[in-house]
């Protein structure tokens, strides 16, 4: 029998080459310990405007809550309207999510893997979207809603943030399509399955990173704007939870911030379960970047 040779020693750095490594080391932490302070204040100075009802704004950065109690989460649920705005958020962002997960999928393919007339003007074409801030597009956003009788409705709603999100969700699945393989598809193909069936057994089924990417994306641009929400939505019955914060924030001035704090909270509930949801694909996302830069 021959014995294995056990196996050699990791080599340690020598004094010169942790020398110099550790004060690269210290400043990456030293770094990554400030960014995470200034993330993490304005959370804390929220949390506190929320537990203690004394607390008042400008001198909560740093404070510990004199008293904890859930007052002013009991007046928000109970004294407005924050379940209807909930209500309407989650009907916005969950459209916007489908859809925009479904269009971005099947479009991102198809100029993945297609060549076609005019496929190069469509990619260019989504990019200069890009340029241009959604801000600037208000007016003529405004005016063709008008004409088309979609100013305070949800559809019109759903459809401006499609309109937004849809160039980032193509190209990003486009790029997550370039890298699978094609060989996976010509050997489905040859057992006899069909374009669509290689597409919806194959293809979708190993993209799920790629896919919840665009969801999370998708949802939160949906989730968290204001800006385009106050313009369209005109019925307070109709606001989502930006719109309806503001309220609350206008009532916060006159000394009442705990409600806005309370209602801040609860608003990062939904994008915390659905980071959480799908944690594990970004994670195995983040990682191919990686190994692939």
């Amino acid at each position: 029998n021959v014995r294995s040779s056990p196996p050699e020693p990791p080599q340690l750095a020598s004094g010169h080459e942790w020398h110099h490594a550790l004060p690269r080391k210290a400043g990456s932490y030293l770094l990554l310990v400030l960014t995470s302070l200034m993330a993490l204040v304005p959370l804390w100075q929220i949390a506190v405007l929320a537990l203690d009802p004394a607390a008042t704004t400008g001198t909560t950065a740093w404070r510990l809550p004199g008293s904890v109690n859930l007052d002013n989460f009991f007046l928000l649920l109970t004294t407005t309207h924050f379940f209807r705005w909930l209500g309407n958020s989650l009907l916005v962002a969950l459209a916007v999510t489908i859809l925009g997960v479904s269009l971005a999928s099947t479009c991102g393919y198809a100029i993945s893997r297609f060549r076609f007339f005019g496929r190069r003007a469509v990619l260019h074409s989504l990019l200069l979207t890009q340029i241009f801030p959604a801000t600037m597009l208000l007016l003529p956003i405004f005016l063709i809603l008008v004409q088309l009788q979609l100013i305070n409705t949800f559809l019109g709603l759903i459809l401006i943030y499609l309109a937004t999100v849809l160039p980032f969700c193509i190209w990003q699945m486009k790029s997550f399509y370039d890298s699978v393989p094609e060989s996976i598809e010509e050997a489905a193909a040859m057992d006899g399955c069909t374009p669509a069936e290689v597409f919806r057994r194959v293809v979708l089924p190993v993209s799920a990173q790629g896919l919840s990417v665009t969801a999370l994306f998708s949802f939160a641009a949906a989730w968290n704007e204001y800006v385009v929400a106050a313009i369209l939505m005109q019925d307070s019955e109709l606001f989502t939870l930006p719109l309806g914060l503001r309220l609350l924030h206008a009532d916060g001035m006159s000394g009442q911030p705990g409600l806005f704090a309370a209602g801040a909270l609860l608003v990062t509930l939904p994008m915390l379960a659905l980071y959480l949801l799908l944690s594990r694909f970004l994670a195995a996302r983040v990682q191919d970047l990686t190994m692939h830069s």
